[in-house]
């Protein structure tokens, strides 16, 4: 039954019960004491499933979350003898516990259990004292003794026994001794000085051999267990003829120092005792007493005629501190009688046990991310032996991001001192140095193995800060353009990439409809066939994205440049073709040679090379009367016209690009040779220069302006052109600016320039040119073209608008 003790904590006794089924009824004793450690009691012997105690409500533990945890205990026995059920929280017996076979013949028996729960790590102490059941009865080393006992012994004297052995403790151990009734003898007990006791046989009344030679008695060993239990051992006496003297010790008691792990052989400490008889009757022989321990004489040899008592098994302090011995000495005459002294051997404490270090809990892997100060292992050290030999330091290198932790009185709890970087170590090898304060000092190395596991901290990486990609134009749709690379130092999970291309548009179309990637590899596909002359560069924006929890994510542009191939052939902007026929121009016949006739115009809507362009005369009536320069286009007379030429020549110029492979256009034009040029068209053609007084100048410019507008107005009311005729006292020049669309979706300019120098006006074409795309044709733009007065009836395309603004 439950009773409460002075200090009003709660504790419970054992009742043993006598009868045909010996129950046990248990009952726990939990006693809080510092450092969060709680003890309970039990008895030997109990099966399995018997209920210990309730652990979890013992430790204030909510019951439902031990699983989650990982609630454990942890023992330092050979054998699991506790165990814990989860769902309940009791403790419970897992495996019959001996409690001789635990503690040998310690008073004190106990099994001491660390208790480790996780999240947050928590720890706790246990102690479960097996107490004694009364299991074992007294037994003797032999059923019978036999004693030689001289007649002339004098009442008094004392013969030691055997002693009977008990391995229960505590009131169940080996209480006393009982001799039966007989004339002679009579029992003493002794104390030794571990607290086991002896018998000794004393004599009462003198012997008489020639009455009776032999006596017998039973001893009897009984325990204080309850039910008591004996054990009993026959005592042969017989009685010999007179000695006249025993062998007598120089002293009672003897005492020597030994140190523990002696090797065999090592002397102990030599007995002397004499014998003043003579011959056989004064020769003395050694022997342990009959009543002397088993283990010591598994220990300790005597011998038998010189004395010496020596080391004869191995001697471990940590078993005992202390040996205690009885050795009779006897004469070897007829009728000899035993004497006996006791010999103590004190045991000194060597530092011969390494400490022991046991890993209680590891927690590995530990995330990267873990604050300083989480725990990591629970470590217990050991070390048997005493004093400062078993005084034990443990540590560990500095150049780890670990510390270790007393807790308990050897108990160490590992913890990271500082955040962890997966990325730069994954895992450490912590070496830990148990060492002992004994001289000299022993050691013990341990490893821990502590994984690093990884979070998601480090968004992907581009090989490259940005792409820049050549494409030739006209690529075949699905062709790889390129590919971007990324690196994601986590692992697992959180190293696995995808990559994407994130929303945008190009020219007004969305930038998906251009591009697609590899979403595993990065691969980047063209969708469509990309044309220089519509498109010369685009920019994508590709992510890529980590698979972790958040995911981590990174940038990257990458720069498609479209490049140019030859697959545009030129086009032949003037002269052009009237209502179906070639063009035609007027020569006068008696220009000189160089004059020129005409300039043919041709733009390249390709890029570099691609649409430089060069002119050559294909055909011609007469190949020596004109020529056509072969970057201009200029068509000048070679020679002065002469009666017998033709009045009509007919020219075919071929234009032909740079690029590899060349393409070509080809223009027609004929030539009219007249003996003059009409008034209206030599104020244009006429590029002899002669001074011309300012006034003139106006007259020029509403001509020009007049026929211009008469004639565009007329024929192309449907088109989109520009035309800026300016006019500057201050410049050397007067320009008429063109712009408009041509069929071929490209912008045009065309200029006009006056000169008030000039005795007769000069129409000027200076370039083509597109507002939308980069400048081309160099030689186009450095070159002062310029048109003869015929050039006035050249056509335009048939889409272009006229729209004149006169500039002061």
């Amino acid at each position: 039954c439950p009773q409460f003790n002075g200090s009003g904590k709660q504790t419970r006794s054992w009742v043993p019960v006598t009868g045909l089924v010996i129950c046990l009824l248990l009952c726990a004793c939990v006693v809080d004491l510092v450092l969060a450690q709680i003890r309970y009691s039990i008895p030997e012997e109990l099966e399995h499933g018997a209920f210990v105690g309730n652990i979890a409500e013992d430790l204030g533990l909510d019951v439902a979350k031990l699983s989650a945890r990982r609630f454990r205990i942890v023992s330092g026995a050979k054998k699991q003898y506790l165990e814990v059920n989860l769902e309940n929280g009791i403790l419970f017996v897992n495996e019959k516990i001996d409690r001789e076979e635990l503690c040998e013949r310690s008073p004190n028996c106990f099994l001491h259990l660390q208790v480790v729960i996780e999240n947050p790590l928590e720890l706790y102490r246990v102690e479960v004292e097996i107490l004694d059941v009364n299991d074992n009865s007294p037994s003797f080393p032999w059923s019978e003794f036999n004693l030689d006992i001289t007649e002339s012994a004098a009442p008094g004297s004392r013969f030691p026994l055997e002693s009977a052995q008990d391995q229960d403790v505590g009131t169940n151990s080996l209480r006393s001794y009982l001799l039966s009734a007989n004339e002679h003898f009579a029992l003493n007990i002794q104390t030794r000085n571990d607290g086991s006791k002896f018998a000794e046989l004393v004599l009462d009344t003198p012997l008489d051999r020639e009455q009776q030679k032999k006596h017998e008695m039973v001893l009897t060993a009984y325990d204080g267990g309850s039910p008591e239990r004996s054990g009993t051992a026959l005592i042969t006496i017989t009685v010999l003829d007179a000695n006249d003297n025993v062998p007598v010790f120089d002293r009672a008691v003897y005492r020597a120092s030994l140190v523990e792990n002696a090797p065999r052989g090592t002397l102990v400490l030599k007995l002397n005792a004499t014998d003043l008889d003579e011959g056989s009757n004064g020769e003395v022989t050694y022997a342990f007493s009959g009543h002397a321990p088993l283990k010591v004489r598994e220990l300790f040899s005597v011998d038998p005629y010189m004395g010496e008592i020596r080391v004869k098994g191995i001697v471990d302090y940590e078993k005992a501190s202390v040996y205690e011995l009885y050795v009779q000495a006897k004469d070897r005459g007829p009728s000899a009688v035993a004497v006996h002294c006791k010999v103590l051997v004190d045991i000194m404490d060597v530092n011969d046990n390494a400490p022991e270090v046991i890993l209680t809990s590891v927690s590995t892997p530990v995330q990267e991310d873990a604050p300083a100060g989480t725990v990591i292992a629970v470590i217990s050290v050991m070390d048997r032996d005493s004093g400062e030999n078993g005084n034990v330091d443990c540590q560990i290198p500095n150049n780890v991001p670990f510390q270790l932790h007393s807790s308990f009185k050897n108990y160490y709890t590992l913890v990271t001192s500082e955040f962890l970087d997966r990325e730069t170590v994954s895992e450490y090898n912590i070496s830990l140095t148990a060492r002992d304060l004994g001289s000299p000092s022993l050691s013990t190395r341990k490893t821990i193995l502590v994984q690093v596991s990884d979070i998601n901290d480090n968004p992907p990486r581009f090989s490259q800060p940005s792409y820049t990609v050549y494409v030739t134009e006209n690529n075949a749709p699905g062709a790889s353009i390129c590919s971007v690379t990324a690196f994601d130092p986590d692992s697992n999970q959180n190293a696995y990439l995808s990559y994407s291309i994130l929303e945008g548009q190009i020219q007004g179309m969305p930038v998906s409809t251009y591009v697609s990637i590899n979403s595993d590899n990065g691969n980047i596909y063209a969708l469509r066939s990309f044309d220089y002359e519509q498109l010369r560069n685009f920019q994508i924006l590709v992510q890529a994205q980590d698979a972790g929890f958040p995911p981590l994510a990174s940038n990257v542009t990458v720069n498609v440049f479209v490049l140019d191939q030859n697959d545009n052939a030129p086009v032949i902007v003037s002269p052009l073709p009237k209502n179906g026929t070639m063009a035609t121009e007027v020569v006068p016949r008696a220009v000189d040679a160089g004059y020129l006739v005409t300039k043919i115009t041709a733009i390249d809507a390709d890029a570099g090379q691609n649409s430089r362009l060069s002119y050559q005369v294909l055909q011609a009536t007469d190949p020596g009367l004109f020529s056509v320069a072969l970057y201009t286009g200029e068509i000048r007379t070679i020679r002065r016209i002469v009666e017998k030429d033709a009045t009509r020549q007919r020219l075919v110029i071929l234009v032909k690009d740079n690029g590899q492979p060349p393409l070509s256009a080809t223009v027609s034009i004929v030539l009219t040779v007249v003996d003059s040029v009409p008034e209206s068209l030599s104020d244009f053609g006429d590029l002899t220069l002669s001074p011309q007084p300012p006034s003139n100048l106006a007259l020029y410019l509403i001509v020009s302006l007049s026929t211009i507008s008469l004639i565009f107005l007329v024929m192309f009311k449907k088109s989109n052109l520009n035309l800026q005729i300016s006019s500057a006292a201050k410049v050397p020049t007067n320009c008429m600016e063109v712009n408009g669309n041509s069929s071929l979706s490209q912008s045009y300019c065309y200029k006009v320039c006056l000169t008030p120098e000039s005795a007769k006006s000069d129409f000027m074409f200076l370039k083509p040119c597109s507002p939308s795309s980069t400048p081309r044709n160099n030689e186009a733009k450095s070159a002062e073209n310029s048109w003869n007065a015929q050039s006035r009836s050249a056509s335009f395309p048939s889409d272009v608008n006229l729209d004149c603004d006169i500039l002061p």
